[in-house]
């Protein structure tokens, strides 16, 4: 399977050599789970889509430190090509700021929480409307935003939530599912991202967020699988 990713930000510099860019987090998460994939990368930051919805069999946007509502170009265009790809019911996956922006394009709001940014493992109640999508009653993955999905777009299905984030994943027909945690990522990048952004966070947000590194078990694989499965049905 071509799973083609859309590269919506850049891992800082330092932190390259440990972690990975974006697109490397997606392949070792993916390919841990499946050995059949193959991946193509956009840099949409840079200007960079697919020529045609049909270049990849499904495609996964990534996160950003980019607002879905900041006046960019390339934010434009990428909602354009989902427009597309919802058009023509072609497989694709949201991540984060993805979730978001699928949201955004196709007629839902985003803005800011009023509950503060989110860090750290975040455990989400699945909704009954997941049973097709997802196993289990509950999901626990690290979250990392200070955005969030205020309300879907019309004819999506709300497929998890939590106190923090009402809307933290939905699933629209049988080609978009989108997660506002992030299964790419891992505890010692959560805990960088932390550490840099303390102030910006703030420290009772950060102290619990580490914690939660601690006491909960992050649970990407799970949800890989989910996506995986989700892209060959």
């Amino acid at each position: 399977m071509h799973v083609g990713i859309l590269r919506t930000d850049s891992v800082r510099p330092e932190w390259v050599a440990t972690h990975g860019e974006y697109p490397d987090m997606f392949e070792r998460l993916l390919s841990e789970q499946a050995t059949d994939l193959r991946f193509t990368t956009w840099n949409v930051e840079m200007g960079e889509l697919p020529h045609t919805v049909e270049t990849a069999d499904a495609y996964l946007i990534t996160g950003s430190k980019s607002s879905v509502y900041d006046d960019k170009d390339w934010i434009r265009g990428l909602e354009d090509f989902v427009r597309s790809l919802h058009a023509a019911r072609q497989k694709l996956i949201g991540i984060c700021f993805g979730h978001q922006l699928v949201a955004q394009a196709l007629g839902g709001t985003v803005a800011k929480s009023p509950n503060g940014w989110g860090v750290g493992v975040n455990c989400y109640e699945l909704e009954p409307s997941a049973s097709d999508l997802a196993d289990g009653k509950e999901f626990c993955i690290i979250a990392s935003h200070q955005d969030q999905v205020m309300s879907m777009p019309p004819g999506a299905r709300q497929i998890a939530r939590n106190d923090h984030c009402e809307f933290a994943g939905m699933a629209i027909g049988d080609h978009i599912l989108t997660f506002q945690g992030h299964p790419e990522f891992t505890p010692a990048y959560s805990r960088e991202i932390m550490t840099f952004r303390r102030e910006m966070i703030g420290e009772s947000r950060v102290v619990e967020g580490m914690q939660s590194l601690e006491d909960r078990q992050h649970e990407g694989a799970r949800v890989a699988r989910w996506m995986l499965a989700f892209m060959r049905r």
